[in-house]
């Protein structure tokens, strides 16, 4: 019988595939300004390639802050990853209201008539906890995310929709490797910085 908390740098695919819906999970090898202990919502992957939105790295700017012209909106706006930064992004769980919706899993859509999006904010009609922004998106070409995640790049996760649109805590990265168990549990207390052990 083989403890798979003694390998602490074994390598092992948590056999889980990418699709819409699912969280990556960066392990903690993974460096860059973007991803660097980043979770990541898949809102499209497919034969064509995968777009996905970072979800715990926040610029500690509100909507409002960002873009002229919106009203006044708790909640921080959160890097969405490398392409298009000058462009805002939004995730939400009320599609009756907003046009154009697209379907990302149970209760959770991305896009959508922004005007109207606009409208909603500034008659109060919508909640923090019910929309989230990003400055730009993460984007994989055809093949590139399973060719990510064959070399360990990422693990493929699960987060529900009220845990998506309420993590703008920066222990989420930790957090989801612990409750991976086994030797991501152990991932989850590897230094940011191994060389100042």
């Amino acid at each position: 019988m083989v403890d798979e908390t003694s390998d602490f740098f074994g390598r092992g695919k948590n056999n889980i595939n990418p699709k819409k819906g699912k969280v990556l999970i960066a392990e903690p090898f993974l460096e860059g300004r973007y991803f660097k202990r980043s979770l990541v919502l898949l809102a499209e992957c497919n034969e064509d390639g995968a777009i996905g939105f970072v979800l715990n790295k926040p610029i500690n700017l509100t909507i409002d802050e960002v873009l002229i012209n919106i009203a006044h909106f708790e909640g921080d706006v959160f890097v969405g990853g490398p392409v298009d930064i000058n462009r805002i992004y939004f995730i939400h769980t009320i599609p009756n209201l907003i046009p154009n919706s697209i379907h990302i899993f149970d209760n959770l859509y991305w896009a959508g008539d922004f005007m109207v999006l606009k409208e909603l904010i500034e008659q109060k009609v919508v909640r923090p906890e019910q929309v989230r922004f990003f400055a730009g998106y993460s984007g994989w070409s055809i093949g590139q995310l399973s060719e990510e995640i064959n070399e360990n790049s990422w693990l493929v996760s699960q987060l529900d929709v009220s845990e998506i649109m309420n993590c703008n805590n920066e222990k989420l990265w930790e957090q989801s490797l612990r409750r991976m168990g086994g030797r991501y549990k152990m991932w989850s207390n590897f230094p940011e910085n191994p060389g100042m052990n």
